[in-house]
C-alpha cells in the first residue's frame, strides 16, 4: 500500500460512534447546510418500509438531521411505493424526472435523476434492500461532511456476511473490484467498501460527475471523485454491519462485467472490449447440456448534472 494511502487512512476512517447525534445537530445548525436522503428502489416492499420509518424516527423526529427523505421508485411491480409513502418517504417514479429524456434501466439512471428532485446541499444515496437497518448508516456517512468543510464524498465500510459466513459478502468487490483499484487508482486501495450503496456528497461535486446508469456507479463516482476534488477529500466510516439480499452468481458476473467496463472507459476512451457477457445454464426442458445467454453490458454515462439545461433552470429559480 502506497504510504499516502496509509496516511490517508489514519486521517479519513472513522467510526459512525466518532461523532453523536447532538454533535451533528448543532454542526449542522452552524453550517446552515441541508441534507436529503435518496433510496433507489424497484421492488422492495419487504424492506424500504422499515428503513424509512427509522430514519425518520431517529434522524428528523428525534435529532433533527435529515431536510428531505426521498424514494425513487425504478418502476416497481409490488406495493414499494405505496409502502414507502406510508412510511414517510416522498416517492418519486424514475419515469416523472426530466421526462425529454427517455429513462435508461439502472441504479446509476436513477442516483443521477435524483438530483433533479431534491435539494439537499448534502446527498446521502442508501440502498433500499437493507434489514436490520440502523440509522448509523445515515448519520454515519452525513457526519464528516457536516463537521470537516474538506470532506466532500463518503462511503461506508461495514461487514458483509454471507448467510452464516461473518466478512464472506462483496464477492464483486473481492474478485473485480479491489483488484481494478489496486492496479490502476492505488490512492484508492484504503476504501474497504468501494462497491458499497451507502454513500453522501455535496450537491457541488455530484453535479459535476457523470452517472453511469448501471452496476458501475459506484466504482464510476468514486474514480471520478478522486480525479476531481483529491484523495483528502474522500472519506470512509464504519457503521457496522450491513445485511441485505443476495444475488446469485450470474447477476454477480453480469455486476462484475458493468464494473469492469466502468473501469475500462476511465482508463483508455480508445479502444473498448465488446460490451456483452454470455453465461451459460442448464438446458431447460431435460436438464441436459448447456444453454448460453447473452447479455448487454451497461455501457451508457449521464452526463455531470450541472449541464442539464432544467437543473441549471431549477437552481436559478
Amino acid at each position: 500500500m502506497l504510504e499516502e494511502v496509509e496516511h490517508w487512512l489514519s486521517r479519513r476512517s472513522w467510526s459512525a460512534a466518532d461523532r453523536p447525534l447532538d454533535r451533528l445537530a448543532a454542526a449542522k445548525r452552524a453550517s446552515g447546510a441541508s441534507v436529503s436522503v435518496v433510496l433507489p428502489a424497484l421492488d422492495e416492499q419487504e424492506t424500504v418500509g422499515a428503513i424509512v420509518a427509522e430514519i425518520r424516527r431517529e434522524l428528523v423526529e428525534r435529532t433533527p438531521l435529515i431536510d428531505e427523505l426521498v424514494v425513487i421508485d425504478s418502476g416497481s411491480s409490488d406495493r414499494t411505493a405505496e409502502v414507502a409513502r406510508e412510511a414517510g418517504a416522498k416517492v418519486v417514479h424514475r419515469d416523472e424526472i426530466l421526462p425529454r429524456i427517455a429513462p435508461l434501466p439502472g441504479k446509476g439512471e436513477v442516483l443521477w435523476r435524483s438530483l433533479l428532485v431534491t435539494s439537499g446541499d448534502i446527498v446521502a444515496f442508501v440502498d433500499a434492500d437493507l434489514k436490520e437497518f440502523s440509522a448509523d448508516f445515515v448519520s454515519g456517512i452525513v457526519g464528516p461532511l457536516l463537521t470537516d468543510p474538506d470532506v466532500a464524498f463518503v462511503k461506508a465500510m461495514y461487514d458483509r456476511p454471507l448467510g452464516e459466513a461473518s466478512g464472506q459478502g462483496g464477492r464483486v468487490t473481492e474478485l473485480m473490484a479491489r483488484p481494478l483499484l489496486n492496479m490502476h487508482w492505488p490512492l484508492l486501495a484504503g476504501f474497504v467498501q468501494p462497491l458499497g450503496g451507502e454513500y453522501a456528497a455535496r450537491r457541488s461535486l455530484l453535479e459535476r460527475l457523470p452517472f453511469p446508469v448501471g452496476y458501475g456507479v459506484e466504482l464510476g463516482l468514486l474514480v471520478d471523485a478522486l480525479h476531481t476534488v483529491g484523495l483528502d477529500a474522500l472519506a470512509q466510516v464504519d457503521v457496522g454491519v450491513r445485511k441485505h439480499r443476495h444475488q446469485d452468481g450470474q447477476a454477480l458476473g453480469r455486476m462484475a462485467a458493468a464494473i469492469y467496463r466502468t473501469a475500462q472507459v476511465r482508463l483508455a476512451r480508445g479502444h473498448l472490449v465488446r460490451p456483452e457477457l454470455t453465461q451459460f445454464e442448464r438446458g431447460e426442458r431435460d436438464g441436459q447440456g448447456f444453454v448460453p445467454r447473452t447479455y448487454a453490458v451497461d455501457t451508457e454515462e449521464r452526463p455531470p448534472m450541472a449541464g442539464i439545461a432544467e437543473y441549471a433552470h431549477r437552481r436559478v429559480a
